[in-house]
């Protein structure tokens, strides 16, 4: 049961890191299939914290070499499931200046190196045992247990009207739809808010080696307008109208390239394919209103059905060029 029970949990582990961040890489159908996906491996891991706290507890009495770490590793992984039920059920949303999801996500990513050095220094290799029809049947029952689980859960936030009952399919909470001033101000990880001054700002258009500047006068001038969702990977997700000029309007539309690589002042970016172009607003306005500097002034992105961290901020040059656009991290690391 030992050796069963390290191996399930490694793999429940690998598949709740995976679905975890393919949730936050969408904002359509895939983030909730994943998100189901993710929320079962967690009460999969949690079934097996009896078990596991058996094995623990003989590791620490026998001062086995790192079991200080293993045990740093375990506390990390009951945080991010906690945080995880906290939100997901809306017990607790935040607390003074973190959300469940940041506590959520951030405990997960500080366990990484612990669950990398535990593969290493514990070290299981695969047997036939492990495939044989009693492992497969516990693994069975484990996963229909936690599927179950997660079922009764979302039915009984649902009856209960608890505030986990209101999330959008991402798993977001809604804050401030249609309400500019109640639009939260948030960045990605370390990117901070750049002082720009308009009058001497530039926008910078570069189609191989020609390249034309906008300055903000002259994007102001355009009305088109779209009412999307910001889905932020923080939890909340917000309804606003924006307005401002479509990105298809702003580069050639014989062109053979095949991504718009946006950079912002502060040298985050983002790649996105050619096509997008026609439905990626550059915005200027905020319900009607100018941008202040939080929410991206000058002018910022507003990319309808993706995740917030696709809607760049003060952006200052945007370069339309011959590579794919799978050519960028999955999610950026300022």
């Amino acid at each position: 049961m030992k050796r069963w029970t390290n191996l399930a949990l490694f793999v429940l582990l690998g598949l709740a890191f995976v679905s975890g961040w393919v949730a936050f890489f969408y904002a359509t159908a895939p983030s909730r299939a994943s998100l189901i996906v993710h929320a079962a491996s967690g009460y999969a891991i949690v079934a097996l914290t009896p078990w596991k706290s058996v094995i623990a507890a003989r590791a620490i009495q026998r001062r086995r070499p790192g079991w200080w770490a293993s045990l740093l590793f375990a506390l990390l992984v009951l945080v991010s499931v906690l945080a995880g039920i906290l939100h997901s059920t809306g017990l607790l949303i935040s607390a003074g200046a973190f959300t469940a999801m940041e506590v959520h996500v951030g405990a997960a990513l500080l366990a990484i190196p612990f669950a990398a050095w535990h593969v290493i220094a514990r070290r299981i290799p695969m047997r036939a045992v492990d495939l044989s029809r009693r492992s497969l049947l516990r693994a069975g029952a484990l996963l229909a247990g936690a599927g179950l689980t997660y079922a009764a859960g979302e039915g009984a936030v649902r009856v209960l009207r608890l505030p986990g009952s209101t999330r959008r399919f991402t798993g977001s909470y809604e804050f401030g739809s249609l309400q500019p001033s109640q639009l939260p101000i948030t960045q990605w990880m370390f990117d901070t808010v750049p002082r720009i001054k308009p009058a001497t700002w530039r926008r910078t258009v570069q189609t191989g080696t020609v390249s034309h500047e906008w300055t903000y006068d002259e994007l102001l001038a355009f009305d088109d307008r779209v009412r999307a969702t910001l889905d932020c990977t923080g939890g909340f997700f917000s309804t606003q109208d924006w307005s401002g000029v479509w990105l298809s309007r702003l580069i050639p539309v014989d062109t053979a390239a095949r991504s718009l690589h946006v950079r912002s002042a502060t040298g985050y970016d983002r790649r996105f394919a050619i096509a997008d172009a026609r439905r990626l607003l550059l915005a200027t306005r905020l319900g009607g209103m100018r941008l202040d500097a939080g929410h991206g002034f000058p002018v910022r992105v507003v990319a309808p059905d993706r995740r917030a961290y696709w809607w760049v901020k003060w952006v200052r040059v945007i370069r339309v060029d011959e590579l794919p656009v799978w050519w960028q991290l999955p999610f950026p690391m300022q």
